[in-house]
């Protein structure tokens, strides 16, 4: 805990989210998004933090707004990070040719190999990766023709609107119905072997945090998302290097542990926790009332929840230290080591934000977060 909540450290309102291949960085004027390109080169994108509504500043009620704020702009900047590196890709086909070519290389010795060890005939085995093909190429034109209606009916800006509008109702909804009314719908069915509100809402709680752990612990060992944990990782190490007030190093920020006291991760224990606590305070009603009861008071709970994070990311009193232990420990499954090269683009986007003369834009930049090469990602506003 003295690695995490580090005595001689001045907490900031600086935070940050992991993306695909990159991060996000925001501070008080200005948010920068770094991606790691396959060349290695760094692109980012620079942007000036837009005013919150007065109603957003007000204690428990700014949690609602920050939440929902968070999801909208968190799914926003991956899916900007994935055009990032899809319009490399794009424009880049160069790069990928000794790749892709060593690739098939590979495909075509392993499908040979399998052949011989099973008796599979070999064009028989060409015929089922036509046929996979084929499936590929039929599923990404109905894809294509969907959102090519969207823009034809909607224009592009307005496309993009929905679908981004569309990703975002979709997490809410599954969310609610995986983590909120799912436990409480498995756990009606202990109503026949006790009636102990106290014991159904306990086991209800606690079903709903197993749950959520299961779900972390799967996505965990997908390999594309231990990347992206590394990039967590590094975002907090940088975060701790310069809250400490050390100069913006890889060398001098992987000296800090992965984990930190104001980390989303640990909001999300928080609101865990703390409906387990409040639920309880609800009996056990009838099935649909607690189904409602339960969504009904997510505003409550967010707005709980953020309060005590921002009193945990700048008090270090055995109290906070106590209550954050959930999350950290959650945060042991979302962050990863980092290499240096992870540092380097966090530590981009965290100079970018910090610099007064930081011009707002996209391109390509150096290691200081700064645009060298202009360079803008065809995403509408």
């Amino acid at each position: 805990l003295k690695r995490i909540f580090i005595k001689d450290a001045c907490p900031t309102k600086t935070g940050g989210q992991a993306v695909l291949n990159g991060i996000m960085m925001k501070g008080a004027t200005k948010t920068a998004v770094a991606v790691r390109l396959p060349d290695e080169t760094m692109h980012i994108k620079i942007e000036e933090n837009k005013p919150l509504m007065k109603v957003a500043k007000i204690p428990f009620i700014r949690g609602v707004f920050v939440f929902v704020n968070s999801l909208v702009q968190g799914t926003k900047i991956l899916t900007y990070s994935a055009d990032v590196l899809e319009t490399f890709e794009r424009e880049h086909p160069d790069f990928y040719e000794e790749k892709e070519a060593a690739e098939a290389a590979d495909k075509a010795v392993t499908s040979a190999a399998d052949s011989l060890a099973d008796g599979t005939p070999e064009n028989a085995q060409d015929n089922a990766v036509r046929e996979a093909a084929a499936s590929l190429a039929s599923e990404k034109e109905e894809e294509s023709g969907f959102y090519g209606w969207l823009v034809r009916r909607f224009g592009e800006k307005g496309a993009w609107n929905f679908a981004l509008a569309m990703s975002v109702v979709g997490a809410i909804i599954a969310t609610v119905l995986i983590f909120i009314i799912a436990p409480t719908i498995v756990v009606n069915l202990l109503k026949h072997v006790t009636t102990n509100e106290i014991v159904l809402n306990l086991t209800e709680g606690v079903l709903r945090i197993i749950m959520f752990i299961a779900y972390v612990v799967l996505i965990s060992r997908m390999e594309e998302i231990k990347d992206v944990f590394r990039y967590h990782g590094a975002e907090h190490k940088t975060i701790h290097c310069y809250e400490n007030g050390l100069e913006l190093t890889p060398e001098n920020a992987q000296q800090f542990y992965t984990l930190h006291p104001r980390c989303g991760t640990s909001f999300l224990m928080f609101v865990l926790v703390i409906s387990l606590i409040l639920f309880s305070l609800l009996g056990w009603p009838n099935l649909l009332w607690r189904i409602l009861s339960r969504v009904l008071l997510l505003p409550v709970i967010a707005g709980l929840s953020f309060e005590l994070l921002r009193w945990a990311g700048r008090s270090d009193n055995i109290v906070v230290k106590i209550l954050s232990i959930p999350g950290l420990l959650l945060q042991k499954l979302t962050t990863n080591e980092p290499t240096d090269r992870h540092l380097e683009v966090a530590i981009a986007a965290m100079k970018a934000v910090l610099a007064e003369d930081s011009e707002t834009g996209e391109g390509l930049c150096d290691k200081d977060g700064r645009i060298y090469q202009t360079h803008v990602i065809n995403e509408p506003a």
